[in-house]
């Protein structure tokens, strides 16, 4: 998917507020295999509805948006408890 994918900016504000990083779009099975590798790694996992524009051009040449209700935009952010003041290796 590409990055270039429009994002909901105000939900994005909202939740980087609240310590959440967003990652990437993605459906099954690559949404479980990062959602299980975020959390071995001690990350907090928070799938969100994929937003996609059907005025994008990006989104039309992709046909994803189409069928959007199957993505999940992945936010993760760091176990404080877990940590204990030291933050985990970064994943882009």
């Amino acid at each position: 998917m590409s990055k270039k994918c429009p994002k909901d900016k105000s939900r994005d504000a909202e939740l980087e507020r609240q310590g959440w990083m967003r990652r990437f779009v993605a459906d099954e099975p690559r949404l479980s295999e990062a959602v299980e590798l975020y959390k071995s790694l001690g990350y907090e996992v928070r799938l969100e509805p994929a937003v996609f524009d059907e005025t994008s051009e990006e989104c039309k040449k992709c046909l994803l948006y189409q069928d959007c209700d199957k993505y999940k935009t992945i936010y993760t952010r760091s176990k404080k408890k877990r940590w204990k003041g030291k933050e985990p290796a970064t994943i882009p």
